[in-house]
């Protein structure tokens, strides 16, 4: 049984005196600050891992041509690789790539001063990238991977023949039910130009570059997905929300006069 929208939830909340919140939200801090230093323990033990060399050498699509692997650190020594998902076959990329994408480039902006390059990895053919790319607004590096193993090799995109079976995703065997899944690989360029792979995660793991999640889990509904069939059934792709409420339509791609649409 699906539990009721939060904004019925929340009806018959409790209501307290300033001392007895005071008391509850000193209480609460500490298990924040507890959980904030267990996330930089994990993070170091994350940053202690042993790294993987490439042994292989990858060359995609990009808009101007061929590029490799080595090609989108863009100068930088690591770099992270979005394994969007967006099969040959498909006319627009993934919602749920959709969503962690529309975050990457106002964070770009920042991390691309701490020696960290982005790019984004499809199995689409690049004219129906640059179409997408365009009509999202996005300005991160995009290339296709069409011609190459690199999504197979990298275990987020698999063979018809593979469907049904198990295969290995997220570091354990599941049955496989569709081509193309969500990841995230992080690669280490040393001076001589060697490659390793240092970190990868799949699926929720990726959760933390999701920053709109963050927003709403300090919010009282929180994320309300749990009446939904599917949690992550509201997203869409950003110019095709419903409403986006004031100010959000400049983020718009189909917003032609966007400062209008802001003034308004």
């Amino acid at each position: 049984m699906k539990a009721a929208p939060m904004s019925e939830q929340i009806k018959d909340h409790p209501v307290v005196t300033r001392d007895e919140w005071l008391a509850q939200r000193q209480a609460l801090l500490e298990e924040e600050k507890e959980l904030m230093r267990q996330k930089d323990r994990l993070t170091e033990k994350r940053q202690a891992l042993p790294w993987m060399k490439l042994e292989k050498e990858y060359t995609f699509q990009g808009p101007d041509g061929p590029v490799t692997l080595a090609d989108l650190f863009d100068g930088r020594s690591q770099l992270i690789v979005q394994h969007f998902m967006f099969g040959p076959d498909w006319e627009e990329g993934c919602v749920g790539c959709s969503f962690s994408a529309d975050h990457v480039d106002p964070a770009r902006i920042h991390f691309q001063q701490r020696d960290l390059s982005y790019a984004v990895i499809s199995r689409a053919p690049m004219p129906k990238i640059a179409t997408f790319k365009k009509r999202m607004g996005w300005k991160f590096s995009w290339v296709s991977s069409y011609e190459s193993d690199f999504n197979y090799d990298f275990g987020v995109s698999f063979k018809p023949e593979q469907l049904g079976q198990e295969v290995f995703y997220n570091y354990r065997l599941e049955k496989c039910e569709i081509e193309e899944l969500p990841g995230m690989s992080v690669f280490y360029k040393n001076e001589v130009g060697d490659i390793f792979q240092t970190y990868a995660v799949f699926g929720r793991g990726m959760e933390d570059i999701d920053g709109a999640y963050f927003f709403l889990d300090f919010a009282p509904k929180g994320r309300d997905e749990a009446h939904l069939e599917n949690p992550t059934s509201w997203w869409r792709h950003h110019d095709r929300y419903e409403t986006a409420g004031k100010g959000a339509c400049c983020q718009s791609a189909a917003a032609e006069k966007p400062s209008d649409c802001c003034a308004s």
